[in-house]
C-alpha cells in the first residue's frame, strides 16, 4: 500500500477536526448555498464523507494513524457515560406505550431485517452475501445491524466484536451511510407532511403536546452556563468511567477466557464474550445508567451531552477516513442489501404505526433512535419542536443500552441465513 500524504497522528486529527469544524460552521448557516446544501445533504453524511474523501486522495489513511484506535477505546466510552448520564428511564417510560412500541418495532425490524435480505438477495446473487472466515459478509453486515439499532458507538464494538476484514469495511460505511441517510431524508420529508400522515394515521396527537410542554419545563430548570468546574467534573465523569471501564474489561474478559472453554473457543458463538472491547462498551454504558440515578444527571444542564456528541463526531470521522470511495464499484449488490434491509424496517414501523394508530413523531423519532442513535435522533425529534430534542436523546441513549445486544442477535440470524 502506498504511503499517504500525512502519517503522523497530530496531522491527521488536526485535519479530521478543521473537517468537523467545516461541516458545523456551514450546517450553521440559516441562509444561501449552504442553507440549501444541507437541506438535501445531512451534516452526518458530510462528517463521514469529507475523511473518505481525503483517503480516498492518498492524503490520509486509517492504516497509517492511531486516531481511530484512541477514538475507539478512550473517546467512545466517554461519550457513552455522557449520552446516558441524564437517561431517565422513568420518563421514558412515561412516554407512553406508543413511543416504546415503535422504538422496539424499529429494532426488531432491523434484527429480522438483516436475515431476511440476506435470504432476498442470495436468490438473485449468492456471491453479495457469500464470503468465508474474516470476509464473511454477515461479519460485515453485523457493523450494520450495530449502527442501526444503537449508532456509531455499537457499530465499532460489532466491527471489533466479529473481526470483520478491516480491508473491506469501507463497504459496509458506504451502505450505512447511503442508506440510512437516505432514510433519514425521507423522514424529514414527512415532517412537513406530519398533519397529512397523522390524518391517515388515524392518530391522537394529544400526548405529544403534553410531552412538549413536560420536556420543555425539564430542559428549562436544568439548563445553565457550565463554569470551568462544571466541564472538569464533567469529564472527570466521563475519563474516570473510561478508566474503570478498562479495567472491568480486562479482568472480566481475562476470567472468562480462563475459565469458560466456550468464551474462549473463537468458533463458539459465545467467544464474543471474551472481547475486552465488548466488556468496556458494556461497562461504561452501565457507569452512565447509574450516574443518572445520582445528582451528576444534572451535568445534562451544563452541556453533558454536547461534550459526548463531540466525541462520537470525532469516532465518525475516524470511521469515515477507513472508507474508499472507489470501492463502491467493487459490490454494488450490496447497496440492494442495505435498500432491502432498510425497506423491511421501514414497512415494519408503518405498520404497526397503522394498527396502534401512533403518531408519526413516534414512527419517525423511534426509527431514528435506532438508525441514527444520538447523532440524528435528536435532530429529528427538534424537526417537530426544539422542546422536543430531548425526547430523541433519550429515545437515541436507549438504542445505545439495547444496541449492542440486540445488533448480536441480528448477526447470529444473518450467520444462519447466509450458511441457508
Amino acid at each position: 500500500m502506498e504511503a499517504p500524504l500525512f502519517t503522523n497522528d497530530a496531522i491527521v486529527f488536526g485535519i479530521l477536526m478543521v473537517s468537523l469544524g467545516f461541516v458545523f460552521y456551514t450546517e450553521s448557516k440559516k441562509s444561501g448555498f449552504w442553507s440549501k446544501f444541507y437541506k438535501i445533504v445531512p451534516g452526518v453524511l458530510m462528517c463521514y464523507l469529507i475523511p473518505s474523501i481525503f483517503n480516498s486522495m492518498g492524503w490520509i489513511s486509517a492504516e497509517k494513524t492511531q486516531t481511530y484506535f484512541i477514538a475507539s477505546r478512550y473517546l467512545l466510552p466517554a461519550s457513552l457515560v455522557l449520552m446516558t448520564l441524564s437517561i431517565d428511564l422513568k420518563a421514558i417510560f412515561n412516554l407512553g406505550p406508543k413511543a416504546l412500541i415503535m422504538f422496539f418495532t424499529g429494532t426488531v425490524g432491523i434484527i429480522i431485517g438483516g436475515p431476511i435480505a440476506i435470504l432476498l438477495v442470495s436468490i438473485v446473487s449468492p456471491e453479495t452475501v457469500g464470503g468465508v472466515g474474516f470476509d464473511a459478509v454477515w461479519r460485515g453486515l453485523s457493523t450494520l445491524a450495530g449502527s442501526w439499532i444503537g449508532g456509531g458507538a455499537n457499530q465499532a464494538a460489532m466491527l471489533e466484536i466479529y473481526q470483520y476484514n478491516q480491508a473491506s469495511y469501507g463497504k459496509m460505511v458506504l451502505v450505512d451511510i447511503v442508506v440510512g441517510n437516505i432514510w433519514m431524508a425521507i423522514l424529514l420529508i414527512g415532517i412537513g407532511k406530519n398533519n397529512k400522515i397523522n390524518k391517515w394515521l388515524k392518530a391522537d396527537t394529544t400526548a405529544i403536546e403534553e410531552l412538549k410542554d413536560k420536556v420543555s419545563s425539564f430542559t428549562s430548570n436544568i439548563t445553565r452556563v457550565p463554569s470551568l468546574a462544571d466541564l472538569v467534573i464533567i469529564l472527570a465523569l466521563a475519563f474516570g468511567a473510561v478508566g474503570l471501564a478498562h479495567f472491568g474489561a480486562d479482568n472480566i474478559s481475562s476470567y472468562l477466557v480462563n475459565n469458560f472453554e466456550s468464551v474462549a473457543d473463537k468458533t463458539s458463538s459465545l467467544s464474543s464474550f471474551s472481547s475486552k472491547f465488548f466488556w468496556m462498551v458494556t461497562i461504561a454504558t452501565i457507569i452512565g445508567i447509574l450516574l443518572s440515578f445520582t445528582k451528576a444527571k444534572n451535568y445534562e444542564g451544563a452541556g453533558a451531552s454536547k461534550i459526548g456528541s463531540i466525541f462520537i463526531y470525532i469516532l465518525v470521522a475516524t470511521i469515515g477516513m477507513k472508507m474508499d470511495l472507489t470501492s463502491i464499484l467493487d459490490n454494488p449488490g450490496l447497496l440492494v442489501v442495505g435498500v432491502v434491509w432498510m425497506s423491511i424496517h421501514a414497512g415494519l414501523l408503518i405498520l404497526v404505526a397503522k394498527l396502534i394508530k401512533a403518531p408519526y413523531f413516534f414512527l419517525a423519532v423511534g426509527s431514528q433512535a435506532n438508525v441514527g442513535a444520538a447523532a440524528s435522533a435528536p435532530v429529528v425529534a427538534a424537526a417537530f419542536h426544539p422542546s422536543l430534542a430531548t425526547v430523541g436523546v433519550l429515545l437515541a441513549v436507549f438504542g445505545y443500552v439495547v444496541g449492542t445486544y440486540g445488533a448480536m442477535l441480528c448477526t447470529i440470524l444473518m450467520e444462519i441465513a447466509s450458511k441457508a
